[in-house]
């Protein structure tokens, strides 16, 4: 009977030994995300294709814009050429959904930081200050949200313009639409009598199109434009945290915007109301 215990224990040793050495072993053996993305060869970024100055595509199907000019930044300090940046396109509404399901591993798609985003996933360090801006024609320019009582609003599905509005003014009727080229092209066709997004973006849109005009410039709290990554990607996120400080500093920010927002922006918006340096 002792015979029996004395070999049981030492099975019981013996399957505790091998398992902490199997795991420790698959512990060592893990790839870090840095390994994976630096074997692959490339980083995989989401950003806009619709949304100029900061993400879109040319004329020559070459993407463009000031997210996709600091992606190639991050690309070149991480694998030593710009080139070895894969654009994934995405919209508003899909950008959670593609860090989540690995088909990118950064996004750069003008991501306002908020407390419910932070849920699914992980901000890194800002590089853009925003709020939330009202566009209209300006024959009938809106410039109090009192106007808008009674009348339908444009946005963009899952952007803060839409939480904003489906949060506070749940009375003001919103039409929501997937790409914001649409959603243009239906305040131009009047279906809205004003549109509301990113005061950043409306600035450069309204100074293209002659016979619009921003109205309310600012509404509600001023937000920060943030990298993102899947959450619980801490080695990732450190990376481009430490990389957004070094970019910011050695004044690469700021030749992002003199290359791809001032020619956009030209007199009319103050470098230091939109960059993060």
């Amino acid at each position: 009977m002792k015979l029996i215990k004395k070999v049981s224990s030492l099975l019981v040793i013996l399957t505790v030994g091998v398992g902490v050495f199997v795991g420790c072993g698959n512990k060592s053996s893990e790839k870090s995300a840095i390994d994976i993305i630096k074997e692959r060869g490339t980083i995989k970024v989401g950003v806009f294709s619709d949304k100029p100055p900061f993400g879109y595509v040319d004329a020559n199907g070459e993407n463009q814009g000031y997210d996709v000019f600091i992606a190639k930044k991050l690309a070149k300090d991480l694998l030593g050429d710009e080139s070895k940046v894969e654009f994934v396109l995405v919209e508003a509404a899909s950008r959670v959904e593609f860090l989540q399901s690995n088909k990118v591993d950064l996004i750069l798609a003008n991501f306002t930081v908020t407390p419910e985003r932070r849920e699914v996933v992980d901000f890194a360090n800002p590089y853009m200050k925003v709020a939330l801006g009202i566009v209209s024609q300006d024959g009938t320019k809106v410039t109090s949200i009192d106007q808008l009582k009674g009348q339908k609003v444009i946005v963009n599905k899952g952007t803060t313009a839409d939480a904003y509005f489906t949060k506070n003014y749940p009375d003001i009727e919103l039409v929501k639409f997937d790409h914001n080229t649409e959603a243009f092209e239906a305040l131009k066709d009047n279906r809205g009598a004003a549109l509301a997004h990113d005061n950043t973006l409306l600035f450069a849109w309204a100074r293209e199109n002659a016979g619009y005009t921003v109205g309310i410039s600012s509404l509600g709290e001023e937000d920060t434009i943030a990298p993102a990554v899947k959450k619980g990607n801490e080695e990732l996120l450190q990376w481009v945290n430490a990389e957004i400080k070094s970019l910011g500093q050695n004044g690469t920010i700021r030749e992002a915007y003199n290359e791809t927002l001032l020619p956009a922006y030209g007199d009319t918006v103050k470098i230091e109301d939109v960059i993060i340096e």
